[in-house]
């Protein structure tokens, strides 16, 4: 049973790529989705994001919604937008986001191996996100949000994917965000086949967004049954290599101090942390140390060293604030649950978490470092599961240049 394969990918025509492609699916609200929308019948919003063509006091996870997307859909096959690829390819796919430029390959993944863990994991689902997801795909019989996966990286397969890239691209534009989206077909047999036996020797791909994604299809995959050779037993995916991704920090902003002074709560801190003031906003340097923005001021924190384990789960920064400093002084013990903690994208940089806490919204608030793509696959190859909130990836892939149809 292949790891990846090839699929018959249902795709825009060229002339309507830019009229169809959307950002994913779980990055706007139905507000932010039907403003987005506007004046673009095409735009696949239509489809991932269907409540915005109906009442807008409707649940989004009433049926409703999943037969509209599904007669959306159809009206852009029927109408020659989307087109059926006439055989099973590998496309392509490179990002470019500034300096970041990621280039990997688009294939259909095996629900097989996720679910024996060759596809790992690193967090765990919500039951709600995951029904939604399972009832998008039964209505479109179709994936239409790509997996972002990644591969470690190799320099064979590299190569191979700049070599497809040297060619003359099937799509390639800006979107309204900026970032760059360029999309080939692989028509080289001896490269498709190079590709599939490369991840063949693979020990792991591992799950970098969309574990709501891939669990859904391997539910669907166990209704529909049949073979694990069977289309449905595969699910949308994009590849990188890991040396290419890109993760940001994902910091923390709290609502109160738990009934602490400012300078109670700085003595408290200070028994687990090195705590500096300084005279400019802190973004953390190296793992281990920490940003505070409190009262209108930065402090630096760095955390005791013999604080510091080896477990791959314990030793993240997500893990070291939450077990030193949210939990035993702020008392918020479960960050995924606890409505005092909020989390903002590290793209938003450190004047988003001035905001927060000058506005009187929040309390304080902590800039991180990054969790490295190296952490990742460590904590997923323990078959452990990194606390909430630990990875933000940009640039985002987009809706709507491929989907995955199950027959």
């Amino acid at each position: 049973m292949p790891l990846i394969r090839p699929f018959a990918g249902l795709r825009p025509v060229p002339e309507r790529v830019e009229d169809v492609t959307a950002p994913p699916y779980d990055v706007l609200n139905s507000a932010e989705a039907r403003e987005r929308a506007a004046g673009k019948p095409m735009s696949f919003l239509h489809i991932s994001k269907a409540e915005i063509d109906l009442a807008e006091d409707i649940d989004p996870y009433d049926p409703a919604v999943y037969a509209k997307a599904a007669e959306n859909l159809k009206k852009l096959v029927d109408d020659g937008v989307l087109i059926r690829e006439d055989q099973p390819r590998y496309y392509v796919y490179r990002l470019k986001m500034g300096d970041i430029v990621q280039t990997g390959l688009v294939a259909a993944a095996s629900v097989k191996h996720y679910d024996t863990n060759r596809i790992r994991k690193h967090e765990f689902t919500r039951p709600a996100k995951e029904n939604d997801r399972v009832a998008q795909i039964e209505a479109l019989n179709a994936q239409t949000g790509p997996v972002l996966l990644a591969y470690k990286s190799d320099n064979e397969i590299d190569g191979l994917l700049n070599q497809v890239a040297e060619g003359a691209p099937l799509y390639d534009l800006v979107a309204d965000d900026g970032i760059g989206h360029t999309f080939w077909i692989v028509e080289d047999q001896a490269i498709t086949d190079k590709l599939s036996a490369g991840f063949d020797a693979m020990d792991a791909i591992y799950i970098a967004d969309g574990h709501h994604r891939s669990a859904s299809a391997s539910r669907v995959a166990k209704t529909k049954g049949g073979s694990d050779d069977d289309m449905s037993h595969y699910f949308l995916s994009v590849i990188f290599p890991h040396k290419q991704m890109k993760i940001f920090d994902y910091n923390r902003v709290v609502t109160d101090l738990n009934g602490l002074s400012k300078d109670d709560f700085l003595a408290k801190v200070r028994e687990c942390f090195d705590c500096e003031k300084e005279s400019a906003p802190v973004k953390p340097a190296k793992s281990n140390e920490f940003g505070l923005y409190l009262d209108g001021e930065w402090y630096r924190l760095n955390i005791n060293p013999e604080l510091v384990s080896d477990d791959p789960v314990a030793r993240l920064d997500v893990s070291l604030l939450a077990d030193n400093l949210l939990g035993p002084v702020l008392n918020i013990t479960d960050p995924r649950t606890d409505p005092r903690i909020d989390f903002v994208g590290g793209i938003r940089g450190l004047e988003g978490l001035e905001k927060r806490v000058d506005s009187g919204e929040m309390a304080a608030a902590f800039s991180m470092y990054a969790t490295s793509m190296e952490d990742l696959m460590s904590v997923a190859d323990a078959n452990e599961v990194m606390p909430p909130k630990s990875t933000w990836f940009e640039p985002k892939l987009a809706d709507g240049l491929v989907s995955h149809v199950l027959d």
